[in-house]
């Protein structure tokens, strides 16, 4: 079955559910009486164990993603911290150095405190990679394409080589801006994926959400009994409004990459932006790999203006993308990384990394493309020093 059929029925229908049921209803029951003490009704005793609603998301997103089996969570951090329960004091993190800004808050601030080590480097500098990798590894955690710069990694390679070094290491894939729709990271030989599901899973920034899925069902399991014991899960109707969205993902994403790659051309085009990151350009150093690697290119845009023109002024500017941090959903949005998603992040890092105060971020949404090129037109204009 493929994924756009599986985005539609898998957990539902006359086979899975006890009434038929061709859309599943939200279990709101917080806890579930039994008969006898040993026997819980269907296996349900309390909603932070199990619920129904949640049982099909999970189901839903392990079958498009390929996985043996999911995992839904409150937000993409939480499921992002549940992983790192895998993981023991003193134990290694190798990290690509550009990541999103709240999971580099969340391992420096939350985790390294205890004894988690973390350590950020360009996965592309190969001879840096087979130093680190020598120096051992318990976990490798790879963002690709990347935010906000949309660097992409060869998961194969770094998922083979991380295995050659441990073969008991982790191999952790954030997939959330490519989507399942155009990239599966188990298949490529990952261990992990993690998504922020309030992003192109959910689709219409009206919730928030996270999912782990594992390629191993053992890991499956431990990852099962963490979620249950932390308890960072979402709720019966933030699960239904996930699972309404994955029904149409392959529809939106779709819509999503037509945009990008007419609005990164436009700017790519346009005498004050100084370079465009947007894997499906043939100017992006990893365009090769992206097409081998992944189905499409997604609808995310960063891109960088020259002196003559004021980012922030920029994107107070713009009328039909709306300036907000998140991604992924219907409408398009435009951010500054520097002082909005990846402000947690030390300047020195962020520009280590790439990431100047002239980058501006946009989640490329489905309305018209000429709407979004128009837009962009005059609140560049408008940005001009």
């Amino acid at each position: 079955m493929r994924i756009e059929t599986k985005g539609v029925h898998v957990g539902e229908g006359l086979e899975k559910t006890q009434n038929g049921d061709v859309v599943v209803p939200i279990h709101l029951a917080s806890t579930f009486a039994r008969r006898k003490v040993d026997e819980p009704t269907n296996g349900y005793e309390y909603s932070r164990a199990g619920n129904p609603t949640r049982d099909v998301l999970e189901e839903r997103l392990a079958a498009i993603e390929n996985g043996a089996g999911g995992l839904a969570f409150a937000s993409g951090l939480a499921a992002e911290a549940t992983a790192l329960f895998l993981l023991k004091r003193g134990d290694r993190v190798l990290v690509c150095s550009d990541l999103y800004g709240g999971t580099f808050r969340l391992f420096e601030q939350c985790f390294s405190q205890f004894g988690l080590r973390f350590r950020y480097i360009d996965f592309h500098d190969q001879e840096l990679l087979t130093k680190e990798l020598s120096e051992g590894l318990d976990m490798l955690w790879i963002e690709t394409p990347t935010n906000p710069l949309l660097r992409v990694y060869d998961i194969r390679a770094l998922a083979e080589a991380a295995h050659h070094q441990n073969p008991k290491a982790f191999v952790v894939v954030d997939n959330t801006f490519a989507s399942p729709y155009f990239q599966n990271p188990l298949d490529l030989g990952a261990d992990l994926v993690v998504h922020s599901t309030t992003k192109y899973i959910g689709g219409h920034s009206d919730v928030i959400g996270g999912a782990l899925i594992s390629r191993d069902k053992t890991v499956h399991e431990r990852l099962r009994f963490y979620q249950k014991a932390v308890g960072a899960t979402p709720s019966p109707f933030d699960s239904f409004l996930t699972l309404r969205g994955i029904k149409t993902l392959h529809l939106r994403m779709q819509r999503h990459q037509e945009n990008a790659m007419a609005v990164a051309h436009y700017l790519e085009s346009h005498e004050l932006v100084k370079k465009v990151n947007y894997p499906g350009l043939r100017s992006h150093p990893d365009h090769n790999l992206a097409k081998r690697q992944m189905r499409g290119f997604s609808g995310m845009v960063s891109f960088e203006l020259n002196d003559n023109a004021e980012p922030v002024r920029l994107i107070e500017s713009t009328k039909v993308f709306a300036l907000a941090e998140s991604l992924g959903g219907v409408e398009s949005l435009i951010e500054h990384p520097a002082s909005m998603t990846h402000a947690s992040m030390p300047k020195a890092e962020r520009e280590k990394v790439g990431l100047g105060d002239g980058l501006l971020r946009i989640s490329v949404g489905i309305e018209h493309k000429d709407d979004l090129i128009e837009d962009l037109e005059q609140a560049l204009n408008l940005a001009r020093r």
